[in-house]
């Protein structure tokens, strides 16, 4: 039996400024400070001692249940005991703006009411008998590379710091329990009896930490009242599938750095694709491919200001590089993220090597182009306007596209071994060339209109003569039969109309021939020269990419029943990783998931929409994905 906990079952905490992941026995085995992306302080997801902090009862590991508080951040834990029940609240707390009397150094974005408080708060309460409660705390700095000296700070047992040689960053731990130290680790047991109460408070800021219990209880009673009212201002159709997406939209917003309004692809590194494997990545960065799926989502649900905070994340970007746009950067926009392995950390089941940064940042990847250009036409369609100062962004981002549409490059997939004249990658050049062209259109610019005009009608006529196969498939890359999931996009971004045999013929291709158990594979591993050896799993993103497009292509009810099946594979706590175990159900890769979570909203609005359509005599065929 393995020593750590399924992927899946972690629960994830986040105040948009850095996130948590908790295990089932309530211990917090992923924390960054100060940011999503920086060092860990608890790691022991990667290496069983690379740092953690359980509350809970002493003779118990396995909790009774574990919830979300409904439209909230905030995980409540039932812990049956032989002698009672004890309830656990923890949440990464948010309160008021901090900075009245000085500027944020991190804030790029117009700042809101609230703001991060920097304080991880555990909340216990004895609901009936009694039991024992046991707090250990130890930390490990640098991803477990550095060990924690405590000392007390008050007049008591009740509050103590934690700091290591050469390091900044100090943690100052807070509770009405009596700490005592062993080594690094900070432990505390008392026995609560029913109506008791206690709390720990993490901090690792300025800012005022809860003094006693009742100041903690109003600061989560604050953060839970933060995320119920933040989810008010979406928009969710009155159906069975409404808390999927209420569990997505928080999930993004959790995935999101406030400071600069960039999406992380998911809160953890070198989580494995297979177990023991080597594809194990750093994905605590923003894609800039993720966002026309990011703000398709966020502008369906109804979160308009978080999809301009992040649209004009990728603009900062798209302006800074000058038409050299990267794959990815850095949350707060850094564009340098040497990959380097961490050969101190055993990895999740033992599934090395550990990585930190991502080597794929300078890859060649056709398709960024693409994905600027599509979502800047999506956030002016929203507004009916194009600012003036996204029209040097787009020139320089749309000739870029047609300056290199010819040439090889790695691909959506990010393979690492030779370029390949993928197709997917010359399908968003010519997204590039298509919206540049419609957003000329809309400033008046009839000569660049009809010149990136032209210039997609040549990108579609090369991908047609040389992306299909003799039975008529749209394939991976050119001179190969090989699919590839990624070519599920194409009914999606309007290169061809649904009904069109091709592609059709791609979508139901996709379905019968790159599935296992019916779920999706990005390729067939043997097929692709993607520099590895090793297999992986389905990848949930694909699964539900085949649900919009089964729908696009009018096959409704099999697009129902994966979609139902897709929903069965939620995490207890309906989360999402990159990938499931095609025979076990297993979540597999970094979790949770952004570009999963992305994909589940646009497969159930495509399906919520698709019905309506029917009740309404209309064709069951759902707008196009980004409205255009």
């Amino acid at each position: 039996m393995s020593a750590f906990p399924p992927i899946g079952e972690y629960a994830f905490l986040s105040d948009c400024e850095t996130t948590a992941l908790i295990a089932p026995n309530g211990n917090v085995e992923w924390l960054c400070l100060p940011r999503m992306d920086s060092p860990s302080v608890f790691a022991s997801i990667l290496d069983r001692d690379a740092g953690g902090f359980r509350i809970g009862p002493s003779d118990v590991n396995v909790p009774a249940g574990r919830r979300y508080i409904p439209g909230t951040m905030v995980v409540e834990t039932s812990w049956e005991t032989r002698t009672g029940w004890v309830i656990v609240r923890d949440a990464l707390c948010i309160g008021p703006w901090h900075h009245d009397t000085e500027r944020s150094h991190s804030h790029r974005r117009s700042p809101t009411d609230h703001d991060a408080d920097h304080v991880l708060l555990r909340m216990i309460e004895c609901i009936h008998g009694s039991a024992e409660i046991k707090l250990e705390c130890e930390p490990a700095f640098d991803y477990g590379g550095l060990a924690v000296d405590w000392e007390y700070t008050g007049p008591g047992y009740g509050e103590a710091v934690a700091r290591s040689e050469g390091m900044d960053l100090k943690l100052r731990l807070v509770t009405d329990l009596r700490l005592g130290f062993e080594g690094p680790r900070a432990r505390a047991r008392t026995t609560l009896r029913e109506g008791e109460v206690a709390f720990a408070a993490l901090g690792w800021s300025e800012h005022a930490m809860p003094a006693d219990y009742a100041q903690a209880a109003e600061r989560l009673a604050r953060t839970q009242r933060f995320w119920q009212e933040w989810l008010a201002h979406g928009t969710f159709p009155d159906h069975p599938w409404r808390t999927f997406l209420q569990r997505s939209a928080l999930t993004l917003k959790g995935l999101t750095y406030g400071p600069s309004g960039a999406l992380i692809a998911a809160a953890t590194t070198s989580l494995p694709e297979a177990p023991g494997g080597d594809r194990n990545w750093d994905y605590r960065y923003s894609w800039i491919r993720d966002s026309t799926f990011t703000l398709w989502a966020l502008y369906s649900l109804g979160f308009e200001e978080e999809a301009n905070d992040f649209f004009y994340f990728v603009a900062d970007m798209a302006e800074a590089e000058e038409g050299q746009l990267q794959i990815m950067y850095g949350i707060g926009g850094e564009a340098k993220l040497e990959e380097q392995v961490l050969d101190h950390l055993s990895g999740y089941e033992h599934s090395r090597p550990v990585r930190i940064g991502n080597g794929a940042y300078d890859q060649d990847q056709h398709d960024v182009w693409g994905a600027v250009l599509d979502s800047i036409y999506l956030h002016t369609r929203s507004r009916d306007q194009l600012p003036d100062r996204l029209w040097p962004i787009i020139k320089r981002q749309v000739e870029s596209a047609l300056s290199s549409w010819r040439e090889p490059d790695r691909g959506i997939w990010e393979v690492r071994g030779d370029p390949k004249h993928f197709t997917s990658s010359k399908l968003m050049c010519w997204v590039a060339a298509d919206r540049g062209a419609r957003l000329a259109e809309i400033r008046n610019d009839e000569r660049m209109a009809a010149r990136w005009t032209q210039a997609a009608a040549e990108i579609h006529a090369d991908i047609c003569a040389h992306g299909v196969d003799e039975r008529g498939v749209f394939v991976q890359h050119y001179n190969t039969d090989a699919l590839d999931a990624s070519l599920l996009l194409m009914p999606l971004v309007r290169f061809l109309p649904p009904e069109d045999p091709r592609i059709r013929a791609t979508v139901l291709a996709i379905a019968d021939e790159l599935t296992e158990n019916g779920l999706v594979l990005r390729y067939r591993v043997g097929q692709t020269d993607d520099g590895f050896g090793s297999e992986e799993g389905s990848f949930t993103i694909c699964s539900f990419w085949l649900v919009s497009a089964l729908v696009e292509i009018g096959e409704l009810a099999r697009a129902r029943r994966l979609c139902e099946r897709l929903l069965s594979f939620a995490s207890p706590l309906a989360l999402y990783a990159e990938e499931i175990d095609a025979d076990s159900g297993r979540h597999l890769g970094n979790f949770p998931q952004a570009f999963t979570h992305l994909a589940l909203i646009n497969a159930v609005v495509h399906i919520i929409r698709a019905e309506q359509q029917l009740e309404l005599g209309a064709p069951a065929r759902d707008h196009e994905l980004a409205g255009r």
